[in-house]
């Protein structure tokens, strides 16, 4: 296995988030780190030939310009030769031996009998990758040879601008040391003289030629003797000001991949592929063609021209551009406004439907209210609560990976992430299509701007947001916090932890949507939730989650949900506690009660709280009691 030619195989799901651009994984019992987008593709293969068409509303609503989202590269065999596979290298390149804790740098590169006080690879029938240290000394008994087993070291030196490095272990053992032999000492690769070593819990770092102790600090510089990152022979191109940390491999801190998700709706979920707009949509030479005619005989010239390349009508030809044209497939529109077309496309039936297009819903209304009149107690609240139920037979997820941070670095606090070429030249992002299915219900506007109008409910959540003030809120929050969005957020969560009993769907392989808005600033109220499961495969999920959508199973789910915030486990203490959780921005909730997998919420299990959904019994009367007063019952 060599460093240029390792590539490693990782599900297109982890691709671009905990296995991303930078990250480190473990392949084939091996620590790799996965190496920027400039290595994915070869002299023969192009990112553009897997470019993601249909996906203008999708780049514009989350501000990416004229990027372009390119699927990553998967693995193809071509003989003996692998092509199109992600490209990494191992790393941490350092490994210390089990037994008596020497450092051998790159011992995999060296050959049996190469370096006598170095390491050798010795491939055994039980562990062929084996590797031992060979370093031999003398003791009572006469010469002997240590033969522990070699493992990569379990740290690495980051830093928050972004970068990656092996830790600078002579320079660690040197640093600041007053041993008389130490200014002569020189670091030597090749050879193995540093020790790390485990006493009274202290980790320390020996250096056997000048006898040099010292302990193994939290932070280092990180200087000219460090790379930007394990693939990048050159150092960073001015040295940080801040010293690096220095942790383990497994640390979170290491690596956080920044994604975002928007859903393909219509008009671009609609275009038939292979058809002729398809084909001309996809084609900017050919547009290019018709456009440049100097008069209509020319043109008409061209669709007669395009009309043969598509075994089709010039008048087809012709349909299909003055579509284009008027923008149907692309609604010109600006960033940030995709939130609203998403809940206008889930709320609003879809016209001439076609079960093969990338946006299929079905809307369970009307069963619903027929299904509401024949309730009583809190069922009779919770129906007479929800204004549309509406069941999500196919939907499409574009995933894009924007970056990465290291360190304690966090969005909003000074520091850009590191783009996914690490040089921020590229025109391209790495991104997924995901398909899966759904359900989305909406709540009767008239009635939530009641209930959260209370004055109870507006002070429960200005308590929240001045908590939140100092810190960053993902970007799907970055709102002003609401009795409206704390209620939605919650609610959403008791519904998957819900479905995971009642549905059979793992909590972590669903996710959640939530739109929410008041209605102020000209925007149009929202008040939505859509539970779905999206993975990277064209034929989706099997059907379960979308039925769950029928009035008649919804109606007992959603009153579950309902019930479940009413009480914890943990209560009292989860229910009168305030501020607890990630950064203290939860009230009632814990993992008792609400909180879910992190990968299933858009906050990273941050704004929940129980009571919004229950009520309080005191000052804050709950929606379904109100609702269940305007609906007579």
């Amino acid at each position: 296995m060599t460093p240029r030619g390792t590539f490693v195989d990782i599900r297109l799901s982890h691709l671009l988030r905990d296995c991303s651009v930078g990250a480190i994984v473990r392949h084939d019992q091996t620590l790799m780190v996965v190496r920027d987008t400039r290595h994915w593709d070869g002299p023969r293969t192009s990112p553009y030939d897997r470019e993601i068409r249909y996906v203008e509303l999708v780049r514009r609503a989350l501000e990416l310009g004229d990027m372009r989202l390119c699927r990553p590269p998967v693995k193809k065999q071509q003989g003996d030769r692998i092509e199109d596979w992600v490209p990494a290298r191992r790393f941490p390149r350092w490994t210390r031996c089990n037994l008596c804790g020497l450092l051998h740098h790159e011992p995999w590169k060296r050959q049996d009998g190469g370096d006598p006080e170095g390491a050798g690879e010795r491939r055994t029938t039980a562990s062929p990758r084996t590797l031992r240290c060979r370093r031999t000394g003398e003791s009572k008994r006469g010469r002997s040879r240590c033969d522990g087993r070699l493992e990569q070291v379990p740290w690495v030196l980051v830093h928050e601008d972004g970068y990656l490095a092996d830790v600078p272990w002579h320079h660690i053992a040197h640093h600041n040391a007053r041993h008389p032999r130490s200014d002569g000492c020189r670091p030597d690769r090749k050879t193995a003289y540093l020790k790390v070593q485990n006493r009274q819990g202290r980790w320390r770092v020996l250096c056997s030629r000048c006898g040099t102790d010292t302990r193994l600090p939290d932070r280092f510089p990180y200087g000219e003797h460090t790379r930007q990152q394990p693939w990048v022979s050159e150092p960073p191109p001015e040295p940080p000001s801040q010293p690096g940390l220095l942790i383990g491999v497994n640390d979170v801190r290491v690596h956080f991949a920044e994604c975002r998700t928007a859903l393909v709706i219509p008009p671009e979920s609609r275009i038939r592929r292979g058809s002729v707009v398809d084909r001309l949509y996809s084609s900017s030479a050919d547009q290019e063609l018709i456009r440049t005619a100097l008069n209509s005989y020319a043109m008409q010239s061209r669709y007669r021209t395009l009309a043969t390349k598509y075994r089709t009508t010039p008048e087809a030809v012709e349909k299909a551009f003055a579509k284009i044209e008027r923008g149907e497939l692309v609604q010109h529109l600006p960033p940030g406004d995709l939130e609203q077309l998403e809940y206008a496309a889930l709320t609003q039936p879809i016209p001439d439907l076609r079960s093969d297009e990338d946006f299929v819903t079905e809307h369970h209304t009307e069963a619903w209210r027929d299904l509401a009149d024949s309730r009583a107690g809190l069922s009779a609240g919770v129906a007479a609560a929800v204004e549309k139920v509406v069941a999500v037979h196919r939907l499409k997820e574009i995933m894009v990976f924007t970056g990465f941070r290291r360190g304690q670095a966090e969005p909003g606090r000074g520091r850009s992430p590191t783009p996914p070429d690490i040089v921020g030249e590229s025109d391209w992002l790495p991104a997924l299509e995901l398909w899966g299915e759904g359900l989305f219900f909406a709540l009767k506007e008239e009635l939530l701007a009641g209930w959260e109008a209370q004055s109870s409910a507006l002070a429960r959540a200005a308590k929240a947001a001045m908590r939140a003030e100092a810190v960053h809120l993902p970007r799907a929050v970055s709102r002003a916090l609401s009795p409206r969005f704390l209620f939605c957020h919650t609610l959403a969560h008791l519904v998957v932890r819900r479905l995971e009993a009642e549905a059979g769907y793992p909590a972590a392989s669903l996710k959640e949507r939530i739109y929410c808005a008041s209605g102020v600033d000209g925007d149009e109220a929202m008040a939505g939730v859509l539970v779905y499961v999206a993975v990277a495969d064209a034929h989706g999920s099997l059907g379960g989650l979308m039925d769950m959508a029928r009035p008649d199973r919804f109606l007992p789910l959603l009153t579950g949900a309902v019930e479940d915030a009413s009480w914890c486990s943990f209560d009292p203490v989860c229910g009168e506690q305030e501020g607890h959780g990630p950064d203290l921005l939860n009230s009632a909730a814990c993992h008792a009660c609400a909180l879910v997998p992190e990968p299933s919420c858009i906050c990273g299990n941050r704004l929940l709280d129980r009571v919004f959904v229950a009520g309080d019994g005191e000052g804050l009367r709950s929606l379904w009691d109100l609702a269940a007063r305007s609906s007579g019952q």
